[in-house]
């Protein structure tokens, strides 16, 4: 009986001294936006650093990805690059940089073409760069004049298993002009940044968000997997007003016109969402595309480049890559909606 207490005391000592699982969560600002971030914290991991410590580590990392991508910095990286005028002589790069880069060009084949991160010159040329806003359309000329500057095969990025362990990429151009703009790619580049420093902490569920771009891994407090709502438009009529998606080691990114653009002389509301074919904004009725994919670097440069495509074309191109896509269309003044193969069986 005294040995049956015993063990029973020692059961309860132990249940009793488990902390209940907690969520943890804070936001910052980065890249032009805000980020937020949530993981839980069940105790199973020894030494995890204070909320505070951890924010600050992820600050960091942050700062890095801009010091290294943001072409809004005038002393990043990337801005070197663009200021520098030797063609066909390798610039050094970090490891991230020629990451981010080598995806870029990847997904440039995936998106036929469409996703173009050399589209700098034409981004800027119609108001949506660090450059002044334009208030009217630029002129046949001056698009002429910077679409010489545009091509991905106006660039190159060596990135070999000796420059991996040397943290370093080498990055080349072949006109001097040439403009690299990863705003398309590189604020999902920092959500897997952030995600996987999270992991290296010992965390394994975990939400990162920054600026509508997402990552999560696990479950919530509730043990549910991690979802997240899309709105439907209003005017998709016999719809529910939201579809939960769950993140199930996933990323998640969506491109639209719908908040940043400007309108021409004649009233036309135009995209800052630049058409590397057209050398123009997009001008198409679709509104939004939302897209999954392993990595929130690769859900971000895909939601650009199939929004590019349009509705059509970005649905034949998700079907032959077996892409969890979600798209809403205007048609007029009503909306409609349309998924893929691959976002159908992860909503179900």
């Amino acid at each position: 009986m005294k040995k049956l207490l015993l063990i029973l005391t020692t059961l309860f000592a132990l249940t009793a001294c488990k902390p209940e699982p907690k969520q943890i969560a804070f936001e910052g600002k980065t890249m032009g936006t805000t980020y937020h971030i949530k993981y839980i914290d069940d105790g199973s991991v020894k030494n995890l650093p204070k909320a505070e410590e951890v924010q600050a580590q992820l600050d960091q990392l942050l700062k890095t990805v801009n010091d290294e991508m943001s072409t809004y910095q005038k002393d990043s990286q990337i801005t070197q690059f663009n200021q520098s005028r030797e063609v066909n002589v390798p610039f050094s790069i970090s490891t991230d940089f020629a990451k981010v880069v080598e995806e870029a060009i990847r997904l440039n084949k995936v998106t036929e073409g469409a996703l173009d991160v050399t589209v700098g010159p034409l981004v800027n040329l119609w108001g949506f760069g660090p450059d002044k806003r334009l208030n009217k359309v630029p002129s046949a000329e001056q698009i002429s004049e910077r679409a010489a500057r545009v091509g991905i095969d106006k660039i190159s990025v060596d990135f070999s298993d000796n420059d991996r362990k040397n943290g370093k990429g080498l990055l080349t151009k072949k006109v001097p002009e040439l403009y690299l703009d990863l705003s398309s790619i590189a604020k999902g580049f920092g959500v897997d940044k952030l995600a996987e420093h999270l992991e290296k902490l010992g965390l394994a569920n975990y939400l990162v968000e920054i600026g509508g771009e997402l990552r999560g891994k696990g479950n919530n407090l509730q043990g549910q997997a991690w979802k997240i709502a899309i709105e439907q438009p209003t005017f998709a009529q016999g719809q529910a007003a939201q579809i939960t998606v769950p993140l199930h080691n996933l990323g998640m990114a969506t491109s639209g016109n719908y908040r940043n653009y400007f309108e021409d002389e004649q009233g036309n509301r135009l995209s800052h969402i630049i058409d590397p074919k057209a050398l123009a904004p997009v001008r198409h009725n679709l509104a939004s595309i939302t897209v999954l994919a392993p990595t929130t670097m690769t859900a971000d440069g895909l939601s650009t480049g199939l929004f590019v495509l349009g509705a059509e074309k970005a649905l034949e191109v998700a079907e032959r890559e077996k892409l969890p896509v979600f798209l809403i269309i205007k048609n007029g003044e009503t909306f409609e909606t349309q998924m893929s193969s691959e976002f159908k069986k992860l909503i179900n």
